[in-house]
């Protein structure tokens, strides 16, 4: 079965850098999107960025454009985000999830199946 692993959170003050990892299993991981949304207590689930198939697109909510990066490992079946500069409202549960296979959406209802997730929070 399709399972999504994330790994890497933790606390870090505003302005750190952290990675955040998802290893995949279960399915042919090089066919689809992959993505990471973030959730914050009391907000709705919100697209991040996303990976088309090999990579060679992304896509990234303003939010973080500039200072987050994806990247993905077809060879390894993982997927990164790399984060900089981090503000307090970078602030969220992590989630890595497996979608379409041809469009990185920003809905999460494109998204078939998440991982539990990897809480991130920065102090200021």
């Amino acid at each position: 079965q399709v399972q999504l692993v994330e790994s890497g959170g933790g606390l870090v003050q505003a302005g750190d850098s952290l990675r955040l990892s998802c290893a995949a299993s279960g399915y042919a991981f090089s066919n689809y999107v992959v993505a990471w949304f973030r959730q914050a207590p009391g907000k709705e689930r919100e697209f991040v960025a996303g990976s088309s198939r090999a990579g060679l697109r992304t896509s990234y909510a303003d939010s973080v454009k500039g200072r987050f990066t994806i990247s993905r490992d077809n060879a390894k079946n993982t997927v990164s985000l790399q984060m900089n500069s981090l503000k307090p409202e970078d602030t969220a549960v992590y989630y890595c999830a497996k979608g379409p296979s041809l469009r990185i959406g920003n809905d999460a209802r494109e998204y078939d199946s998440w991982g539990r997730g990897t809480q991130v929070t920065v102090s200021s």
